[in-house]
């Protein structure tokens, strides 16, 4: 494949698009290109869940790139007719977030997806490379991030914010066709398509409020206070999701975990809460408060969570560890992977002490770490220095 790269000049008029029929001709004439980059800028401060304030869109070189205003009352569905397109490659920078307001705001995932730092990763840029990193070694280019931190709410929207949200999607088509051309010479297209499925699984982005709790870090592990935090983390998160409004604004961790060792029974003792927001001691979330602590005292104690088995609670093989972490060291050269990205040093503590269910085994880094690392856990492989490599030996 022979990828042609060009500088990509912002033009001085900007086009930004309000109304649903523009967003829609400019969809229609992105069907007929191979791919679209996109971008979005929200606020999320004040709310639940993202507040989208605008799109960002490029067709590929010598094409248009425009902002989308979602607050113009326009409506996204021929932009969501163009991600489920199958001809349209739809490429993203550290795409998770953009990925989630989409799925809320629409119940749609781009398809197919390119995620840039996904693709970095795999590439040999390191671990969770920023845009910024790619756009000066890809790119060549510099990026005026003084608009990083605007409100992108108000409007209208001054020439450096739509010329800095523009080039967060300019820029990106020079290194997507550039990541792209690596991947294709390096067969690792399947690798990428592997790290991408995490991103377009609902899983992902559905937060069970029932399952809060376990976002919550507390060093004691008794059941009876753990089903106190698990019944004040589920009414807190579902009175947040409810309303739109941060769960900390409900009540912070601190506070809740003050209100699972005092047990408090009545509003007076509420008003006694150290940390507490004054607003919550009263009203709904004083109710809510109340009803969660009354259920978890009445919780059988078959019932009570319990906090998974952590790593340090294992019987590792500090020798076997110490093993595989040079063999990762040498796979991740031999690969030009960061280590991390195929397995974290909990990963190779956890097969170390005989676990098996782990992503460093399975799919592409099975491949790459994965197979050799159970080898080694097997006997059947050993290492050895060779000038300034390690190198794998199989063992009679």
């Amino acid at each position: 494949m022979v990828v042609i790269f060009t500088k990509y000049i912002i033009k001085a008029h900007m086009r930004t698009l309000t109304t649903t029929e523009e967003l829609a001709a400019f969809c229609e004439e992105a069907k007929h290109g191979p791919y679209v980059t996109v971008d979005t800028e929200f606020l999320r401060e004040r709310t639940y869940y993202a507040r989208l304030c605008l799109v960002q869109l490029a067709l590929p070189e010598g094409g248009e790139a425009v902002l989308v205003d979602p607050l113009s009352g326009l409506s996204l569905e021929p932009l969501y007719d163009l991600f489920v397109n199958p001809k349209v490659v739809k490429v993203f920078h550290a795409a998770r977030q953009d990925l989630e307001i989409f799925f809320v705001e629409g119940n749609v995932f781009p398809e197919p997806l390119f995620d840039t730092q996904v693709a970095a990763m795999v590439c040999g840029f390191g671990e969770q490379v920023g845009y910024e990193t790619l756009v000066r070694k890809i790119a060549k280019a510099s990026l005026d991030k003084t608009s990083r931190f605007t409100d992108w709410s108000r409007r209208p929207l001054s020439e450096a914010q739509k010329k800095y949200a523009l080039a967060d999607v300019t820029h990106l088509r020079v290194i997507y066709e550039y990541l792209a051309a690596e991947l294709e010479k390096t067969n690792r297209e399947k690798w990428v398509r592997e790290e991408l499925q995490v991103l377009t699984d609902p899983a992902t982005y559905v937060v069970n409020p029932s399952e809060a709790w376990k976002r919550v870090k507390t060093r004691t592990h008794s059941g009876k206070f753990l089903a106190l935090v698990q019944e004040l983390a589920r009414f807190r998160e579902s009175y947040a999701q409810a309303r739109n409004i941060p769960r900390n604004r409900v009540f912070k961790d601190e506070a809740l975990l003050e209100l699972a060792s005092t047990r408090p029974g009545t509003e007076e003792d509420l008003s006694r809460a150290r940390l507490l927001l004054r607003e919550a001691r009263r009203g709904e979330i004083a109710a809510g408060i109340l009803t969660a602590v009354k259920a978890a005292q009445e919780m059988p104690a078959e019932h009570y969570p319990k906090i998974e088995k952590g790593n340090d609670k294992l019987q590792v093989n500090p020798a076997l560890a110490d093993l595989l972490r040079v063999l990762l060291k040498a796979k991740s050269e031999n690969a030009a992977v960061a280590q991390k990205l195929i397995a974290t040093a909990s990963d190779l503590d956890a097969i170390a002490a005989g676990k098996r269910d782990i992503m460093a085994l399975k799919g592409w880094r099975h491949e790459v770490f994965g197979a050799d690392a159970l080898r080694l856990c097997n006997g059947e492989i050993g290492l050895a220095v060779k000038g300034q490599r390690v190198e794998v030996v199989n063992l009679p």
